[in-house]
């Protein structure tokens, strides 16, 4: 489904996504609700929504070529739930979730230097 015309084509930053649901949350009166612990506990279960997509799948090619449309927003729509819980317990943390994950991907860089390995190494057993 193209939802284009709700919200316009456009890099979207974790800023923004924060403060939106941020808004959101304020104007329904949820915010009360929204401790670090709820907020986990919710991810945890959009993530368990998530893996249901997947668990009778086998392996799935990059891209999704075999999957209908509406197989596709669906994952769409779940990958969006851990993502946008995600960024309100970061928020509610006090955690700044973009630059912390920069930093976890220097971190990663320097405790996993890369290889001149070829790819296939990888894979070949």
């Amino acid at each position: 489904m193209d939802h284009t015309h709700e919200y316009p084509i456009k890099d979207v930053s974790l800023i923004e996504l924060r403060d939106r649901l941020a808004e959101f949350a304020k104007v329904r009166g949820w915010e009360q609700f929204h401790s670090p612990r709820n907020l986990l506990l919710a991810l945890v279960g959009e993530v368990g929504e998530l893996s249901e997509i997947f668990q009778w799948r086998g392996e799935v090619a990059k891209g999704l070529p075999n999957w209908s449309s509406s197989d596709k927003e669906h994952l769409e729509e779940e990958i969006s739930d851990v993502l946008l819980y995600l960024v309100q317990l970061a928020d509610v943390c006090g955690l700044d979730l973009g630059r912390a994950a920069l930093t976890k991907i220097v971190k990663n860089a320097r405790k996993y230097p890369a290889c001149s390995c070829p790819s296939s190494s990888l894979t070949d057993n």
